[in-house]
């Protein structure tokens, strides 16, 4: 009888957790906006001002041709989506209810919590938004052919991932150095601008410039995503397991260093500043 009481508690705790983390996730999507269309439509008024931005660049710089053979629109916002769904992660997750806030009064509540809203957040705008600007190019410009669907989303998945993992360190040094975490962030997003190489792919770079870039996973990522894209590209220098190990890691490292702060963590700290 202990037995089979055992598991029918655990689900019942899982289930509680689940739903917390949803009412949570919901409550995070509408905290930068009252109004969910009104945010949604934010974020793909962005995301189509980047594409653009870019496309008038590469336009008069006479570069349009030096990515790969396909949609060259399809091209930029391959890279421009993962640009956005890693930094917006980072974001997100950055800007959590940490040990801290007021909100971890509320007895069920807690960072595990509040950090996975975040990104879940975070990432259910940004897959909403790519959807959205896709159907609306593939309806009223040209139809849209991904050769692989599943791993071109599974690429962005990855990029999200490594975001949060890149968020949580941040996260878990904002309680100590709150001014370094936001210069810090913003160098960060700043940096993957170009450190991100969706302006260019690996095939056509030189050896040299590979080590400049080799680090980030997110070029990986980005890289690996075109060649699910398009029939006519080989990724040959990136790897798409890389990403995934780096940003397991990063969690990792997040989950220690957030719960060694959270266990010294006082609302003190921020009164005298």
């Amino acid at each position: 009888m202990f037995q089979s009481e055992r598991p029918r508690g655990t689900g019942r705790r899982a289930a509680g957790l689940a739903e917390l983390i949803y009412h949570s996730t919901v409550r995070d999507i509408r905290k930068s906006h009252r109004n969910a269309l009104a945010g949604l439509l934010m974020n793909i008024a962005q995301t189509v001002i980047f594409v653009l931005a870019f496309y008038l660049m590469f336009a008069l710089i006479g570069a349009r041709g030096a990515g790969l053979r396909g949609d060259f629109l399809l091209y930029l916002m391959s890279g421009i989506f993962l640009f956005l769904t890693h930094t917006k992660a980072v974001g997100a997750v950055v800007k959590a209810d940490g040990p801290a806030s007021s909100m971890m009064k509320h007895a069920p509540l807690n960072t595990a919590v509040t950090i996975s809203a975040a990104a879940l957040g975070s990432l259910y705008i940004q897959v909403l938004s790519l959807l959205v600007v896709l159907f609306f190019y593939h309806v009223l410009v040209t139809p849209v052919v991904i050769e692989d669907p599943v791993g071109a989303m599974a690429m962005l998945l990855v990029s999200w991932f490594s975001g949060v993992g890149v968020g949580m360190i941040f996260m878990a040094i904002k309680p100590w150095l709150p001014e370094f975490t936001t210069i810090g962030v913003s160098v960060y997003s700043r940096t993957n601008m170009i450190a991100s190489g969706k302006m260019f792919v690996a095939n056509t770079l030189p050896g040299y410039m590979l080590a400049v870039f080799d680090w980030n996973p997110l070029f990986h990522a980005i890289d690996q995503a075109r060649g699910y894209i398009f029939l006519n590209y080989t990724p040959h220098f990136t790897s798409a397991l890389y990403p995934l190990w780096v940003g397991l890691a990063l969690v990792a490292i997040g989950m220690m260093a957030e719960f060694f702060t959270r266990k010294r963590a006082s609302v003190s700290w921020s009164a005298g500043r």
